[in-house]
């Protein structure tokens, strides 16, 4: 370990945390050693006469449980497996240009190399320690008959200590030139310094055996024994934890220090510029799940190539936002993906891990769960997703009883029409003064915005592009949800909670699959429970006002793709977008509200003339 201060203040917290561990020790040997002192002392002629023979086997029994209890809470810290986070191994031969990269920087920096390297689909690097035995791989079978024998490779094989593993973010290869991922990395492998201390490895070690051991404790038990046994491991090892708690943060922040302090000399400077490339990859990185690849993993698809969607993403923000110019720029210069041998395939196996950690997707390809290109997507995703919301829509109005508009002019009035939502949604005229006047200004306020469609502004955020937002105040109950237009509107709202809620119930359960491959990349599912799943949940549950907006959108939509020649279309910030003429439309959001929450449909209306749509006739649903 080198001479930085955070070394030497990393090293003498490991000290305290070990120094807890020899406390916990003595306490448990204490009982013993009174026993022997008794024990000896009787045998010796030393202690004899009143009560002390029953004193000693009394201290004696006690000593006795507490070694068994000791030995029990030791058995279950050593054993019990620490949590690993979710990755996709790369192995050596599949990335020659990575490794040698990384080694490169581990010899400028004077430190240890990875052990290995893994992607995860997140905008963070790390190092994790796998060197548990839970963690590498099986023992190789010895086919030899006098394999063991002894002083001939038989008996248990003891495991070199291994350097840890060095994770990094997926977003980074595809938007990082090869230059901003090693001065990005630089402070990360500086770390294997410090971790390869033999006071700081060992305080590791028992820090997240006791950590494991909680989680191991915390599961559910199957019988009233087992429970009272691991309640009190539980116990002991919480105790542990939190007397060494505070020593090993300050532990890990001065590896930190100390990390960051020898990566100084290492592209320093081009360090600076790759932070900002940081914050732009994780905006990026996150706008993309939440608004494209989430919409898609609903409908049983997910997107086979996530990390080349946030190039796509970022160069479309360079595109709008002036604070993003000069970005762009960049891509002319080496990306840090051509390190990789095959970066095609480790995205999609770094696509497949993100679809299961955020939305709980099952762990293999399948007839219900296939990936899709980014060009099938309008298809393949926004145009099924439409019609199915628009579906599910109309299931529910028949399952309420409403009936379609009577007009004799109108034939096909039996099929599924925007006319029928709009009638249903439109509140009776009521003398109110105030919400008459609410719905004015709100069509001014249309008026002065233009004619568009923003699909996200109904219940998943707003737009960022192009055309004027609208800003009303709105009336909320006391859940803190917005009041609904109508009884009506509540109805429906209700309802098609409780259709999605079945239909959710109905899909087959997930189940995990084997991991990657070094000849087939592929996520590690053997270190985590499926029960768990989704790991990082990307949005809260829609509420039915939500639910309610994106399904009269939906159907707005499909009557604009059927009637007025509109197309599907994917926006890289926003997510589905409807284009009409080839360009995208905006405002359509604000509308639908208006209509939800006021059961006002002129604004709509209004919209819908402009663009020609006709509500009056059927639309094609899935």
């Amino acid at each position: 370990m080198g001479v930085e201060v955070g070394a030497q203040a990393a090293r003498s917290r490991a000290l305290a945390v070990l120094r807890i561990r020899s406390r916990a020790l003595a306490v448990a040997l204490l009982p013993a050693a009174v026993a022997v002192v008794l024990l000896v002392g009787g045998s010796t002629g030393h202690i004899t006469g009143g009560s002390w023979p029953v004193t000693s086997w009394i201290v004696t029994v006690i000593a006795a449980l507490v070694l068994l209890a000791a030995a029990g809470i030791a058995l279950v810290v050593a054993r019990a497996r620490p949590a690993v986070s979710p990755t996709v191994p790369i192995a050596e031969a599949s990335a020659p240009d990575l490794y040698r990269l990384v080694r490169d920087l581990a010899d400028r920096l004077d430190v240890p190399p990875p052990s290995a390297i893994a992607l995860t689909p997140d905008c963070d690097s790390w190092l994790e320690d796998r060197t548990h035995p839970a963690h590498g791989p099986p023992p190789p079978e010895h086919r030899d008959e006098i394999a063991g024998a002894r002083g001939v490779g038989g008996g248990r094989s003891r495991r070199a200590p291994a350097a840890p593993v060095l994770v990094i973010g997926s977003p980074f290869l595809w938007w990082m030139r090869v230059g901003e991922l090693r001065a990005v990395l630089a402070p990360v492998v500086a770390g294997t310094g410090p971790s390869a201390h033999p006071d700081i490895a060992a305080a590791r070690r028992f820090v997240r055996g006791l950590d494991a051991a909680v989680a191991v404790t915390s599961e559910p038990a199957r019988g009233p024994l087992a429970r009272t046994v691991l309640a009190g491991v539980g116990w002991v090892t919480r105790l542990l934890l939190r007397s060494c708690r505070g020593h090993a943060a300050e532990m890990e922040r001065g590896v930190a220090a100390a990390a960051a302090e020898r990566a100084q000399a290492v592209d320093y400077g081009l360090r600076i510029v790759a932070q900002e490339q940081v914050g732009l990859a994780y905006a990026g990185w996150d706008r993309l799940l939440t608004r494209v690849a989430l919409p898609a993993w609903r409908m049983g698809r997910w997107p086979a190539r996530l990390d080349a969607g946030v190039v796509a993403a970022l160069t479309e923000l360079s595109r709008r936002d002036r604070l993003a110019e000069g970005f762009a720029s960049r891509l002319g210069e080496r990306p840090a993906c051509d390190l990789l041998e095959e970066p095609g395939s480790v995205d999609e196996a770094a696509s497949l891990l993100a679809a299961r950690l955020f939305h709980g997707g099952p762990a293999e390809p399948g007839p219900d769960w296939a990936p899709v290109d980014w060009q099938e997507y309008p298809d393949e995703v926004v145009d099924r997703t439409w019609r199915t919301e628009a579906a599910r829509l109309h299931r529910v109005l028949d399952a309420l009883g409403v009936r379609h508009p009577t007009d004799p002019t109108q034939p096909d009035q039996g099929g599924p029409t925007l006319a029928r939502v709009l009638d249903h949604l439109t509140a009776p005229a009521t003398p109110a003064t105030d919400d008459a006047d609410l719905s004015v200004d709100r069509r001014e306020a249309y008026g002065k915005s233009g004619t568009g469609v923003s699909l996200n502004e109904t219940g998943t955020g707003t737009g960022t592009d192009a055309g004027t937002e609208v800003e009303v105040e709105e009336e909320v109950g006391e859940d803190g949800e917005p009041v609904l237009g109508s009884e009506r509107t509540a109805a429906l709202a209700a309802g098609l909670s409780a259709e999605l809620a079945r239909e959710e119930a109905a899909a087959p359960a997930v189940a995990s699959g084997p991991g990657g491959s070094a000849e087939q990349p592929g996520p590690d599912w053997s270190f985590w429970d499926d029960g768990m799943l989704p790991l990082f949940p990307l949005q809260p549950p829609r509420s039915g006002r939500e639910l309610l907006a994106d399904h009269v959108t939906a159907m707005v939509c499909c009557a604009a793709m059927d009637t007025a020649g509109a197309a599907p279309g994917l926006d890289w910030l926003d997510g589905p977008a409807l284009l009409v003429d080839g360009v995208r439309a905006v405002d359509l959001g604000p509308r639908v509200l208006t209509l939800v929450e006021d059961g006002d449909p002129e604004p709509l209306r209004d919209w819908l003339r402009h663009l020609g749509v006709r509500p009056e006739k059927p639309v094609r649903l899935v």
